[in-house]
């Protein structure tokens, strides 16, 4: 017997005890310092937070922004300017030169500022790491306390290709000073419409 079948038999022989899995109940969180615990999360790691009454002070932050950037790509239907459907099979040569793109979120995490974003929010793969600022548009319900909540929430096996994303690019590789805008977007913000509005 070679020592390769030796340790295989052993393994096979253990027979661990089963043991129940801890409780994740870590109580109830009232929705509005959901909000502040997700904004002061999203800070700490370089992203802005702004809470808005519906999508038509988004379509004004976007007219405006306009004027400034030559290219931005919107992936929200109901917001203006809405055309990513031009840009779903572009390569990467084209996307960049994205300045905004944006986005909607599926859930907002309080605990570490991530978002859950999926392939057919995003349209093109790539998009959310090639612009130079990236929005993501979620609504208060879309906010949840921690990562167990969210794989809750979230319909992974349905939703095939989706991404955390958390903050803007970043490293500390050199000389542990954090460098944010390293490698991806420059910056991140994230538009959070209030409960009573529409969702996007």
């Amino acid at each position: 017997m070679s020592s390769r079948e030796k340790i295989l038999k052993a393994i096979r022989g253990c027979e661990l005890e089963n043991k129940h899995l801890p409780s994740l109940n870590f109580g109830e969180c009232k929705q509005e310092d959901l909000l502040a615990k997700f904004s002061q999360t999203l800070a700490a790691i370089g992203g802005r937070c702004r809470k808005v009454g519906g999508v038509e002070q988004i379509d004004a932050y976007i007219q405006e922004a306009g004027s400034k950037y030559p290219c931005i790509i919107n992936a929200v239907s109901e917001l203006r300017g809405f055309n990513i459907i031009d840009f779903v099979n572009a390569d990467a040569r084209t996307l960049a030169s994205t300045a905004i793109f944006i986005v909607r979120g599926s859930v907002a995490i309080a605990e570490n500022g991530a978002i859950w974003v999926t392939e057919k929010n995003i349209g093109n793969r790539s998009l959310p790491f090639l612009c130079q600022h990236l929005i993501i548009v979620v609504t208060e319900e879309d906010l949840v306390v921690d990562m167990h909540d969210a794989y809750e929430k979230n319909a992974i096996d349905i939703d095939g290709y989706g991404v955390f994303i958390a903050g803007p690019s970043k490293t500390a590789d050199i000389e542990q000073s954090l460098v944010i805008g390293a490698h991806g977007p420059l910056s991140l913000e994230v538009f959070i419409i209030e409960s009573s509005s529409n969702k996007p």
